[in-house]
Order: C-alpha cells, then structure tokens, then sequence
C-alpha cells in the first residue's frame, strides 16, 4: 500500500481573462456588455474633453468572429467563436474593442509568475488557463487556493476561479462551478452529488459529436453515462474513446502534470475584414504576409526557438483551407528567409479564388543555442588542427 498524500490538483481559469484586461485600461466599461473582436478601426476615440468614444456593437461590418466577452454580455448570448454579426443582432448596444494579444500575453506571464512562486509544479494550458500540482505544499487546500488567487490579483489587479480535485479532469470541471472569482474544492466521494448531475458536455474531451451521439443513446448527464456497462460504450465509440468514456464519467484519470513541454509549431494567422484578390489586391497581401512572416518570427526569437519546416494556410472564400509546407536545410527565426520560403510554398496554391484568411507557420522547433554555447562540430574541429 502506498503511503504517498492523494493527489490535489488544482485547475486555475482566468476569468473572462481578454475582457477583463481591456476593463483595467477602460474601468469606464465595468458591468457593462463588453465583446473583443472587430479589428484596430475600433479602436476608442478620444473626445475633446479627455473622455472617451467607444465602438458599439451594432455598428459593427465584417466576417470577424468574437474573441471574448464580458459576463454582462454572455448573459445576453453573446460568447467567443460566435459571428460578430449574429452577435451584433443578439446584443446591439453592447461596447466593442479589439484584441490586443501583446496586452494578454503580458497579463498572462504575470499571473503565471505570480503562482509558480507559491507553487512551482505547474502544467501550462495556455494564455489564461494553468493545472498546478499542490500535493507536496503543507497548507490547507482551501486556504492554499485563496493565497494563489490573492497572490494572482495582486499581481495583476484579476480576479481568477480555481478547483482543486484529485485530477486533472475534476479540477477542469470543477473550475467552472463558482465562477467567477470562485474557489471549489472535490473529492472522489463528491464525484456522485456534484458531478453526475452535470450535462455530458461539461467534461473536457466530450465535444459536440460525441455529445450529439450520447443524446441519440439517451445520456444527458454525467451519471448517466456513469450507468452505462463499458462494453455499451466500447460498442458505441469504439475501444480507446469509450474506455475513456467509461473512467471519465466515474471521475477516474491518472493523467500526470506536464510541467516541461516544448511546442511542436509557431503560428500566425489572419482573417480579412473582406474576401481579397491575389492580383487586384496584390498590395495589402503583400503586406500582410510579410507582416505574419515578421511575427512568427518574433514569437520564435522571443521563446527562443528556431525552425526547419516553413508552412502556409489559406482559406478561400468557399471555406475551402489549403495548407503547404517546406524544409529548410538549417532551423532558422530570421523573418526574411521566413518570408522566401513561405513565399515558395505560396507558389503552389491556386490563386484564382478570393481569400478570407491567411496564416503562416514555423515547425520542427528546436531551441536556439547561441554560436559560443553550442559544442563545436566536426567541421570546426578539424579546421583547428
């Protein structure tokens, strides 16, 4: 029998994390619909008197698709990946500002900082969402969890929602049920009175298809499937999906903590406010690639990394995407050599239709060791005999 502590993994969700850096810069905004997305043009305008013009919602043109929303505007339907035109008719007079991923990646490594010094196992999920082992920490769980939120706001003026579970999978699920500035807390003897009741939904890796499939078997909620025998299951989604399906209705998953990952791929991506033309609008995506090429290539130099395989994304204005890619004889993060060989890759795209996004991609990352710290090679070697 082992004598190791049960596993206390805690799930950390910023909340409502885009909107509520655009509120620390526009207080004005508090406990109002707010929905980031649009484009710079909506940028707020500064009135004669110092105050400030905001974009409403209504008066929004586009294809562009919502990115986040405040509280306030969720309660009015209005959620990220939704159309920003659909979200224009649910939510006319709601404020309208647009993204600035600079601002949340800033935010994002504060509050990552401010945790890693209280708790320094942690398994990053992206800009707003982290895993954090606290099983070895001496405190209480609740009053642990408090000292991180408190040490978040104090690093960031944000409020954060945290559950602690025995795993990863409850701890994601449990974030969700205070939010937000919420704080929950499970154990495996709550899986039945506070999970099972749930929607299927709810646990990360259902996703719309299979949630789709699960009502058509007559399984709404998470006890429901937790009746379910694993053969049924095994018969319905076959071997590997419905055996996790079978241990994650019943809270089970012995997943570990990625605290070292390396990423496979550095990527930018753009959709145009309008379908362009690769001759009439020759120009402006001219620019713009070469824009996205200059990006990636910052994001590589920034983390550090370098890369072999340069690739490219369309997307025609029938939703058709078209990808393609090449490999560079040496890694590279120099936006110029990025450009030509994206540029190779564009040559091999029909160009005939008009396009509605555009993206470029760096792979087969590898970290970028300066010239002095790498050990010397062969070549090297015998030119210094």
């Amino acid at each position: 029998m082992s004598d190791s502590p049960p596993r206390r993994i805690a799930h950390l969700d910023m909340d409502a994390f885009y909107a509520s850096v655009e509120l620390l810069r526009y207080p004005e905004l508090c406990g109002q619909p707010v929905v980031i997305g649009g484009c710079s043009l909506h940028q707020p305008a500064l009135h004669a008197d110092g105050g400030r013009r905001f974009a409403k919602l209504r008066d929004y043109v586009g294809r562009g698709v919502v990115t986040t929303s405040t509280y306030e505007a969720r309660a009015l339907g209005v959620f990220s990946a939704m159309g920003m035109m659909k979200a224009a008719k649910l939510a006319p007079d709601a404020w309208m500002l647009p993204a600035d991923f600079d601002a949340y990646r800033h935010y994002s490594r504060l509050f990552k900082n401010a945790v890693r010094a209280i708790a320094p196992a942690i398994e990053d999920r992206g800009i707003d969402e982290i895993y954090i082992d606290l099983t070895d920490l001496d405190q209480e769980t609740r009053m642990l969890a408090q000292r991180i939120k408190q040490a978040v706001r104090d690093a960031t003026g944000l409020s954060c929602s945290i559950g602690v579970a025995p795993n990863k999978l409850l701890a994601k699920i449990c974030s969700e049920l205070e939010k937000p500035d919420g704080l929950a807390a499970l154990t495996m003897d709550d899986v039945p009175t506070r999970i099972w009741p749930m929607a299927v939904r709810k646990v990360n890796g259902i996703g719309p298809k299979a949630g789709e499939k699960l009502s058509a078997l007559g399984i709404h909620t998470i006890g429901e499937l937790a009746l379910q025998e694993q053969t049924f299951l095994l018969q319905h989604f076959g071997r590997n999906y419905g055996e996790w399906l079978y241990h994650a209705a019943r809270g089970i998953d012995q997943r570990p903590l990625v605290t070292c990952s390396e990423p496979k791929s550095i990527s930018r991506e753009t959709t145009f406010e309008r379908d362009l033309h690769a001759k009439q609008d020759r120009a402006q995506l001219s620019e713009i690639f070469t824009s996205l090429c200059q990006r990636v290539a910052g994001d590589l130099q920034r983390k550090g990394y370098v890369g072999k395989t340069i690739g490219i994304k369309l997307r025609y204005d029938d939703f058709r995407t078209l990808t393609r890619d090449l490999t560079l004889p040496l890694a590279t993060d120099d936006a110029s050599i990025i450009r030509r060989a994206a540029g190779e890759c564009l040559k091999r795209i029909p160009l005939a239709r008009r396009l509605r996004l555009l993206g470029v991609r760096v792979g087969s990352l590898q970290k970028n060791v300066p010239a002095e710290s790498r050990p010397p090679s062969q070549a090297e070697l015998l030119l210094d005999t």
